[in-house]
């Protein structure tokens, strides 16, 4: 019996599995296609390279279901954790890292792994036999994304995610921006002032909004019928639902007060997040766009402060194909038609680098087990990678299901809990600390808890 464990893609899920796998003792072959075969938005041949953002998000793991997520790959001795631990970037309560760095650390340190090769080259085909796993994410190349459209019997589900664009820091001028996290959150000064504001009138964002809905922006093409997954809605489709809808969304002024003119509240407050270390690169956050380059750069530079910027990328939209993995796996992950192939990561139909790698982390033990001829007892859907698992294979409506973030709107309720808003901080803190309970017995009696 072939015990070597396959991973097609070598993104955040691809790496996380092979992880995982390989410190149980399992011999791991990724099959990465890039460098060879390019795509729209990777800029290098790294594993677990960032695409779209540099942050992994709210890192609260008692508040916040993303930050509960972190906790349970730390706790698991995830790679990809790990590895943001050592390149992160003041974000104000945020975990969010020096993406190239971090790439380049992730792709050191399953390279040199005695139980890890990587091949690079594309697989355009389902395999018949050994053990894989599919984690080619949001841009699964052509021919086999047709494969597992062949296999599955039905076209592949599809929306389009955007990519915010990057911006020079030496470019933004600070006599109109000014550095601050919103509420002042932090435990530090540099964590307090961890983001660079650009602030507007109410006539400098009715300007912007007039000049972002007439743009020139990139259409779908024919026979492109897909959404946007709303969590990542180009700021021009945010636009076009509302005039006030970015001042109530990305946008929005609170928790910010404006030294250069502290007794005038902004209209709306445009914010950079550090993308790197140096401090050299800041994205706009929460402006995923569709525009095509010239109209950004003409829409971008009339936000106070960025007037004369110069911009490291612009941004871009792309394809995201996902599985309807309610109808398609088994609890397992396992394709039902093929139980030799799992798949894993955003393919699956979570959404987010975090959510992502858990899936990885995951399929990697379930991989492992079976491959040591054993059978791992399903994750408790009290915890946060649980939640997401038994929504994905089953616990969803096959007939709508759409990507979806972690969200403790996943979770089973915990009896004798208020409902509402009032209740919320003590309910989320008995989610989160049921779930480490949880999760940590899942560890201990999988026996395959990294050390």
């Amino acid at each position: 019996m072939d015990n070597t464990l396959h991973i097609i893609g070598g993104g955040m899920a691809g790496s996380e599995a092979a992880w995982q796998a390989a410190n149980q003792g399992i011999q791991v072959v990724i099959h990465e296609m890039r460098p060879k075969v390019e795509t729209f938005a990777h800029r290098t041949g790294h594993l677990a390279e960032m695409v779209c953002s540099n942050s992994f998000r709210s890192d609260d793991d008692e508040q916040n279901a993303v930050g509960l997520l972190h906790w349970e790959m730390r706790a698991a001795g995830g790679i990809i954790m790990t590895t943001a631990d050592q390149h992160k970037l003041p974000a104000g309560g945020a975990l969010a890292v020096d993406r190239d760095p971090f790439a380049e650390a992730v792709t050191a340190a399953l390279t040199s792994h005695p139980n890890i090769s990587v091949s690079y080259e594309e697989i355009d085909a389902l395999p018949d036999d050994g053990q894989w796993i599919i984690a080619t994410g949001p841009l699964t190349s052509g021919k086999l994304a047709e494969a597992i459209a062949a296999e599955t019997g039905s076209e592949a589900l599809a929306f389009f995610d955007a990519i915010a664009p990057i911006v020079y820091a030496e470019s933004i001028d600070m006599t109109k921006a000014w550095r601050q996290s919103r509420y002042d959150k932090g435990d530090t000064e540099e964590e307090r002032t961890a983001y660079i504001n650009c602030p507007m009138t109410k006539d400098q964002y009715d300007g912007f909004i007039d000049a972002l809905l007439d743009a020139d922006k990139t259409e779908f093409k024919e026979g492109e019928t897909a959404g946007y997954f709303d969590g990542c809605l180009p700021i021009e489709v945010m636009a076009e639902r509302g005039r006030e809808t970015l001042r109530h969304g990305p946008m929005k002024p609170v928790g910010l007060t404006n030294p250069h003119d502290p007794d005038v509240k902004p209209w709306a407050v445009v914010q950079l997040r550090r993308d790197n270390a140096l401090g050299t690169l800041y994205n706009i956050v929460g402006f995923q766009t569709k525009m095509k380059y010239g109209a950004q750069t003409d829409v971008f530079k009339r936000i106070p402060g960025l007037q004369d910027a110069s911009f490291a990328r612009l941004g871009g939209i792309h394809r995201n194909t996902f599985l309807n993995s309610p109808t398609l796996l088994d609890d397992q992950m396992r394709l039902k038609s093929k139980p030799n192939i799992r798949f894993a990561g955003q393919i699956t139909g979570v959404e987010g680098y975090v959510e992502s790698a858990a899936m990885g982390l995951l399929a990697g033990r379930l991989a492992a087990a079976e491959l040591q001829g054993r059978t791992l007892d399903a994750v408790p859907h009290t915890t946060a990678t649980g939640a997401l698992v038994t929504h994905i294979t089953g616990g969803a409506d096959a007939k709508t299901f759409q990507p979806m973030n972690v969200n403790f709107g996943l979770f089973p309720l915990v009896e004798g809990l208020k409902s509402g808003r009032r209740g919320r901080k003590d309910r989320y803190k008995a989610y989160t600390d049921r779930a480490k309970a949880d999760w940590q017995a899942w560890l201990g009696q999988s026996a395959l808890d990294a050390a």
